[in-house]
């Protein structure tokens, strides 16, 4: 036994000494574990003795099980000890992005002047800008180091090709809305800015679909469509592009009755890391052929690759629309008409809430004189006694829930006036609060959970030292508070963050989901076990590690840190 133990004595060291060396000079591609235990076993087996093949393949899987966290497609985090508390990981409290940026590749910038030609970018305030979201507190230590602006997906496919090789990240860039920290570079790299590719490719009115680049806005495809009798259902905040759009998996006010993004898409082309060009589905309305490659790309955030052709399905403009809106004593009161309306269905197109505080906050911004209490707006469209007969059983549902004040337009500049207190929301938010920046909450629960959850938040915010105000698309189950803080000052920023995880916690208890339609980026990746399981992240991961082995594609977004394959 001595004389085993002074041999297991030197194994151990020797594979320490070796596991070391494989971990810290091996290059990732490398097989370097395995090649490891292979040297332990022949240095200490001359003799082959059976007794040793265990210590072998002990040393083998040890190897194996140490390796992924140093490979940053398989594990984001540096150190497994410390998964918990890394960027974006379980509890993490951070919301200035560390990320480790290496020297940029001169060869690799003159190549990309080569496909690009003038369409590039090394300008400083350019590159911050774009590595800075707007409208957003999410912050990041570094900025792209170019950037790029492809005018066709042929460009788009070399671009991702030459950065692979080279693995360098790509991140890419729509209209630059989005408000979770998507479009962050904490690992530096080639900002993609898709804004160049915005042509309408095809129009087939006859089947009522578009197909498009990527880089158009819906307002923009809505004002060529308009001729035709055709529009894109989708409204999200103006400025967002299409691709964007699909990248995040957007909505709208208009979702309740059209669905979000992933049910007006027909089919995508995509580039993927390695610069392939992938069609998802054909352009038939419905199809059985195969994995639905659309609905994956569809919200993964440019985590999978890059989106250069999209192809929606539009809808007929109503022939006739109602616009109203009415006053309440309480948010459950609209809450629970909201509901009702659902519940006794009519085919409302929007029910929008906001609360006293965001009409306050819309009055001071736009000169108006609004009643400062909890308001529902709806828009009820059909033919015209259609769109009268919905308005005149939702006026009945209004009075029955303490409802007033209940007022409906008919004429198109009344109503745009009537909408504008809605869409300028946010930008009537800052215009109160000007030196403040925004921390927008973005739970959904069943629709029935509702009236609860945005009562229960009532009485938090109320509580709070910070301007707080709630608007929701209460058609749908979805509501956003924008709390309006300073983030040089600490404990309004923790203040901010603590009502933030009130409301996610409060939406995952109601079998909710901590984001309806903003996405994950970076703001909301803790959250993401809690709601979905770690299997189901496990999942993600390895479609992730599938498609982009080399961890370029907007890499620190969407899957946490510290979830590992």
């Amino acid at each position: 036994m001595s004389n085993f133990s002074s041999w297991f004595s030197r194994f151990r060291s020797s594979s320490k000494y070796l596991f070391h060396r494989t971990l810290h000079h091996s290059a990732p591609h490398q097989t370097a574990p395995s090649a490891a235990a292979a040297t332990v076993f022949n240095s200490h087996n001359r003799t082959r003795k059976p007794w040793m093949l265990p210590l072998a393949l002990a040393a083998s899987a040890g190897a194996l099980a140490l390796q992924p966290h140093f490979h940053p497609s398989l594990c984001d985090a540096p150190d497994a000890s410390n998964r918990d508390v890394s960027f974006g990981g379980k509890g993490s409290t951070q919301y200035v992005v560390k990320g480790s940026q290496k020297e940029f590749p001169q060869e690799l910038l003159e190549e990309l002047k080569i496909i690009c030609q003038d369409n590039i970018s090394l300008d400083y305030d350019e590159r911050y800008v774009h590595g800075k979201p707007q409208n957003s507190f999410h912050k990041a230590v570094n900025i792209p180091d170019v950037i790029v602006y492809p005018r066709s997906e042929e460009e788009v496919s070399k671009i991702l090709k030459l950065c692979n090789s080279y693995k360098i990240p790509i991140v890419p860039y729509g209209g630059a809305t989005s408000i979770e920290g998507h479009t962050l570079s904490p690992n530096g790299g080639v900002c993609i800015d898709m804004s160049i590719m915005k042509r309408v490719k095809a129009l087939h009115a006859d089947d009522m679909d578009v197909v498009v680049e990527p880089g158009i806005g819906w307002m923009e495809l809505n004002e060529y469509l308009e001729p035709y009798g055709l529009f894109f259902p989708l409204d999200p905040g103006p400025g967002a592009s299409i691709g964007g759009m699909c990248a995040t998996r957007c909505s709208g006010s208009l979702a309740v009755r059209y669905g979000t993004m992933r049910d007006n898409v027909i089919s995508l082309k995509v580039v993927l890391a390695n610069g392939d060009i992938v069609k998802t589905a054909s352009r038939a309305r419905k199809s059985a052929a195969g994995y639905d490659l659309t609905r994956l790309v569809i919200g993964s955030e440019g985590t999978l690759g890059v989106i250069t052709e999209v192809t929606l399905q539009l809808q007929k403009i109503p022939q006739c629309s109602v616009v109203a809106m009415c006053n309440f004593p309480s948010v459950k009161d609209a809450a629970d008409v909201a509901i009702a309306t659902m519940m006794s269905g009519i085919q409302v197109s929007r029910v929008e809430l906001l609360d006293e505080v965001q009409v306050k906050a819309i009055n001071i911004a736009n000169g108006k004189n609004l009643p400062e209490c909890p308001t529902l707006m709806f828009e009820f469209i059909g033919t015209e006694a259609y769109a009268r007969e919905q308005t005149q059983i939702v006026r009945k549902l209004v009075s029955e829930h303490n409802g007033s004040d209940f007022v409906f337009a008919e004429e198109p500049e009344a109503k745009k006036e009537l909408w504008k207190v809605r869409k300028e929301a946010l930008w009537a938010c800052f215009a109160m609060e000007p030196d403040m920046e925004a921390m927008i909450s973005d739970v959904c629960v069943p629709l029935s959970h509702l009236a609860d959850i945005i009562s229960r938040s009532k009485k938090v915010l109320d509580t709070s030292p910070l301007t707080c105000t709630v608007i929701a698309h209460a058609g749908d189950g979805n509501f956003h508070t924008v709390i309006l803080f300073d983030p040089s000052q600490e404990e309004q920023r923790k203040e901010a963050e603590r009502l933030n995880h009130f409301m996610v916690h409060a939406a995952l208890a109601l079998e909710g989901t901590c984001t309806g339609e903003h996405g994950v980026g970076t703001g909301k990746m803790k959250y993401l076990e809690e709601e979905l399981g770690e299997e189901a992240l496990r999942t993600m991961k390895k479609i992730k590690a599938a498609l982009d082995p080399n961890n370029i594609m907007n890499p620190g977004k969407l899957i946490p840190p510290h979830v590992c394959l």
